[in-house]
């Protein structure tokens, strides 16, 4: 049964989510239609830009991305903190960037007179938007309107484009995050539209692997604490006490577990793990096969919610749900061994 995004979004229980979002009607996103022989590798770009001009705009962070050729796949970390200090006029601001607003919002901008009832229902109004700006639903709508009104142009045909729902997943620890973030980045190497993380075209990890290659080159030593590119959440180090904002890993770590992770999904050899594992497996607490099944598999083994037995029982006691689902995935492939 279809659950209302309500009771799949709950920035109490965690601000990370993975998102999904498909074509309908054969439409394609980038590649060769080999029925009708047109090109829409462009496409891939449309989502990108828009992905980043959106990241400006909302207090929505993008940990991870990757476009495929029917459908996309985002990590977005929702920073409810930044969008609690904006100010009325900022809110508004940014809101105007997406839509037109109100005749009493342009004039509250240009700083015309107003009485004290239409400033109220100005900041009604802005309150309003400040929800919706850190709202993962509406992010992917915006970001899936305008490229389905340029994909419906360019196409000469009106309609759906997209599925009418995304699909959303809860990530509500570390290993759920991590093994979300690298199943996200090596889509295109499970797909063989890559041979390796860093070549394959619009992912996070490929944006992340040049940027740090780059300022490796350009410093003469492997200090990569300011290699993070723009428009990505960046990596604040493991966990510890004032801890800066970013995701709980070393970009380090996580370049060559991703690294290490392609190499064995090529290799296509399960039962042959390497004896040399990155460091990051360890202080994730699992095992290498328990890892590789999981950042292979993250959609079809896990459900709407990701985690330890212990956060999922919260989430479910939360939502008064009988059933917790997909607690047994979670038990063998991100619980301690």
């Amino acid at each position: 049964m279809t659950k209302a995004r309500s009771q799949l979004v709950s920035l109490d229980a965690t601000p990370y989510y993975h998102c999904v979002s498909r074509c309908v009607r054969r439409a394609f996103l980038c590649g060769k239609d080999a029925v009708t022989g047109n090109d829409y590798e462009h496409r891939r770009q449309w989502i990108e830009d828009r992905l980043f001009q959106l990241e400006k705009i909302f207090a929505i962070d993008i940990a991870a991305y990757a476009i495929m050729s029917n459908h996309y796949h985002v990590v977005l970390h929702v920073n409810s903190a930044v969008a609690e200090k904006w100010s009325t006029k900022v809110v508004i601001k940014r809101w105007q960037h997406l839509f037109k607003g109100t005749l009493l919002t342009q004039k509250y901008l240009k700083g015309n007179h107003l009485t004290q009832a239409e400033i109220d229902a100005v900041e009604d109004m802005a309150e309003t938007w400040r929800q919706r700006l850190m709202d993962i639903s509406w992010f992917i709508r915006c970001l899936n309107e305008s490229i389905a009104r340029e994909a419906n142009r360019e196409d000469g045909c009106t309609g759906r484009f997209w599925e009418g729902r995304f699909k959303s997943q809860a990530l509500l620890d570390e290993k759920a995050l991590a093994a979300c973030m690298a199943y996200v980045d090596l889509n295109p190497v499970r797909a063989k539209m890559a041979k390796t993380p860093e070549a394959s075209k619009h992912t996070s990890v490929k944006r992340r692997a040049e940027k740090a290659k780059a300022s490796v080159k350009a410093l003469q030593k492997p200090n990569l604490i300011d290699a993070q590119p723009k428009g990505l959440m960046p990596f604040a180090g493991n966990p510890r006490s004032n801890m800066p904002a970013g995701l709980p890993f070393c970009l380090t770590e996580y370049l060559e577990l991703v690294d290490w992770t392609g190499r064995q999904i090529r290799a296509n050899k399960r039962g042959a793990i390497s004896a040399q594992e990155p460091p990051m497996l360890e202080r994730l607490g699992i095992t290498s096969t328990q890892w590789l099944t999981a950042s292979q598999h993250f959609e079809s083994r896990f459900k709407r919610f990701v985690g330890s037995v212990q956060a999922l029982t919260e989430k479910a006691e939360a939502l008064l749900l009988q059933k917790i689902p997909g607690i047994q995935a979670c038990r063998e492939l991100l619980t301690p061994v």
